[in-house]
């Protein structure tokens, strides 16, 4: 089939990337010519394990396009994907006016029938008006009695593991009412639907629905964890042993049920919000909703709230090793992570970072630029030298076997504040380091 992505963002790169891997003809658009051009050179703009070379053997065998040029891209594809940004406004709301520009310039570019994909995280009643904007958008042009269809298609793509999301995905959300659309997303996604039924078909609304509920529901989980985390802390109970206790219930499961310094990135903070707003608006109070935010906000303060304990109220001077900047492990993306939240916190107490990350150092040194107080290392054994104690705020695999001894000997106070609770106190405590973790017992 012939495939147009509107937005080569981290949606619409990944998904655009994998429907060229099955052997669609997939041509990419954006109103960025510095990516496009960027992307043409091989210049891949986001970090995502498998996706570089996604892209550039794709790109080389033709399936895979960049340009700049809307009515060609409009031309080209049967179908139609919207996955520009929807970023929040200033009240959580969704900010659709990508979406709908897409709409617009769709509706102006159109010479044929057309499924119109929304595949960006929408708030509900989208599809609505991107139709009505492409409707409007053809009358104006005297073509108003032209077909087109349009398709609610949320994704579901986690962040460091959205290609084989992508590859193998658990379940294929479809909103619509058209059969002729049914039919083509069917189509579309047959070469991910062979081993089982995977695709759910239900109303629009309730697809735009889907989405923000699952979002939601996983961060309730988290939120949840991170309070009884923190009651653990003031009644003595260990939280991992209480995860393990209620993780083996397989209505409760294991999944996002990890007490840390809570969510952040591009979709959890943004989605809760939203919904939150779309809520108000139809005169409905989300009280769950708004206390998962508030507790998600609280939490990211917390390893700050543990140094300052330690030391007395006063951490002026010193001199913090920082393991972690990206809000999760496998990605670069800093949006909203808990790192940001900790190094401005010590920063305003007068303290300095030595941080390093093995993918968002870039994206941190373009987040702050050049600070006295921040110092960019190169390993995360470098970031330890001259710091008075190591903080932990994501959990890369290349931190979970860390060397003790260099630590206990290299740092001015043999502390570990971890975030993450990637290590067992009394292994910590085997080396001679003191260990502050989150809702377990201090070593």
């Amino acid at each position: 089939m012939k495939i147009t992505v509107f937005g080569i963002g981290y949606v619409g790169l990944v998904q655009a990337a994998v429907l060229a891997e099955v052997g669609h003809d997939v041509v990419c658009v954006d109103v960025d010519r510095q990516k496009v051009e960027r992307l043409n050179d091989g210049i891949i703009p986001i970090y995502e394990p498998g996706l570089e070379t996604l892209v550039k053997e794709n790109h080389a065998a033709g399936r895979l396009q960049f340009t700049t040029d809307a009515a060609a891209a409009v031309k080209h594809g049967s179908v139609l994907i919207i996955a520009v940004g929807t970023p929040p406004n200033e009240d959580g709301s969704a900010d659709l006016k990508y979406v709908l520009a897409v709409a617009a310039t769709i509706g102006g570019e159109m010479e044929n029938e057309k499924i119109v994909v929304s595949k960006s995280t929408v708030p509900v009643g989208t599809c609505d008006k991107v139709r009505a904007t492409i409707a409007a958008t053809l009358a104006e042009r005297g073509r108003g009695d032209m077909p087109f269809h349009v398709v609610s298609n949320p994704e579901f793509l986690k962040e460091g593991a959205a290609v084989s999301d992508c590859m193998k995905p658990d379940r294929i959300v479809v909103g619509t009412d058209s059969a002729t659309a049914e039919r083509v997303m069917r189509e579309l996604y047959d070469p991910f639907n062979r081993n089982h039924e995977k695709m759910i078909v239900m109303d629009v609304r309730s697809a735009e629905l889907t989405k923000y509920a699952a979002n939601c529901l996983l961060a309730t989980k988290i939120s949840f964890m991170n309070e009884m985390a923190n009651l653990a802390d003031r009644l003595g109970a260990d939280i991992e042993r209480v995860r393990l206790g209620i993780g083996s219930d397989p209505r409760i499961g294991y999944h996002f049920i990890y007490p840390g310094l809570g969510y952040g990135g591009s979709c959890f903070p943004k989605d809760v919000r939203a919904l939150i707003h779309t809520a108000e608006e139809v005169g409905f109070e989300p009280a769950v909703l708004k206390a998962v935010d508030e507790r998600n906000n609280a939490q990211k303060s917390v390893l700050f709230e543990k140094v300052l304990d330690y030391f007395g109220g006063d951490v002026a001077g010193k001199v913090f090793a920082l393991w972690g900047l990206a809000f999760k492990p496998n990605t670069d993306d800093m949006r909203e992570a808990p790192a940001r939240v900790l190094m401005e916190a010590l920063w305003a107490a007068g303290a300095k970072v030595q941080a390093f990350d093995p993918e968002a150092m870039q994206e941190c040194q373009n987040a702050y630029g050049q600070r006295d107080d921040l110092m960019l290392c190169g390993t995360k054994e470098a970031a330890l030298k001259g710091a008075d104690a190591l903080l932990i705020a994501t959990e890369w695999k290349s931190f979970r076997a860390p060397p003790f001894e260099l630590i206990r000997e290299t740092l001015a106070t043999p502390i570990i504040f971890d975030g993450r609770n990637l290590y067992e106190p009394d292994v910590v405590a085997r080396y001679g380091v003191q260990y502050r973790s989150i809702g377990r017992p201090a070593v």
